[in-house]
């Protein structure tokens, strides 16, 4: 029984790493694909067209990285190794996807970003951004 919670724990504890690591190169992508600099502008300047574009790529990573980590083939060392792949294709996937949807949605998104008032299209490719992260999670799982 506790050989059993222990290995259970430490499966636990290498999904865990394996998402949050796919959280971090899921932003750091998203940092690289946004014009400007986020994280300044959202840690610094409180800048909310920043704030909300970075919100809707942290959900999105989320759910890719989520739908990575459930999509296990069954045993543990070939579950991790398929989640590590599964979410790094559904990053790559994902920022190839922001780059277009900032292309074709209104406005130059480093210039909406900059505007001190939240724009209207602001929104759009916030919520452009999510709908990417759900159909690759939903791909992936």
């Amino acid at each position: 029984m506790i050989k059993m919670l222990f290995t259970d724990l430490l499966v636990t504890a290498g999904y865990a790493g394996i998402g949050l690591a796919l959280m971090a190169a899921g932003w750091a992508l998203a940092d690289l694909a946004t014009p400007g600099q986020p994280h300044r502008l959202v840690g610094v300047d409180r800048n909310r067209n920043a704030t909300i574009v970075l919100v809707s790529n942290i959900a999105s990573i989320a759910a890719i990285a989520a739908a990575a980590v459930t999509a296990d083939p069954g045993d543990v060392g070939g579950g991790m190794a398929t989640a590590a792949v599964l979410g790094l294709v559904g990053l790559i996937v994902l920022t190839g996807a922001f780059l277009l949807l900032d292309l074709a949605t209104p406005g130059d998104l480093g210039q909406l970003i900059g505007e001190g008032q939240t724009h209207p299209a602001i929104w759009v490719t916030a919520t452009a951004r999510l709908a990417a992260g759900v159909i690759i999670a939903a791909a992936i799982s």
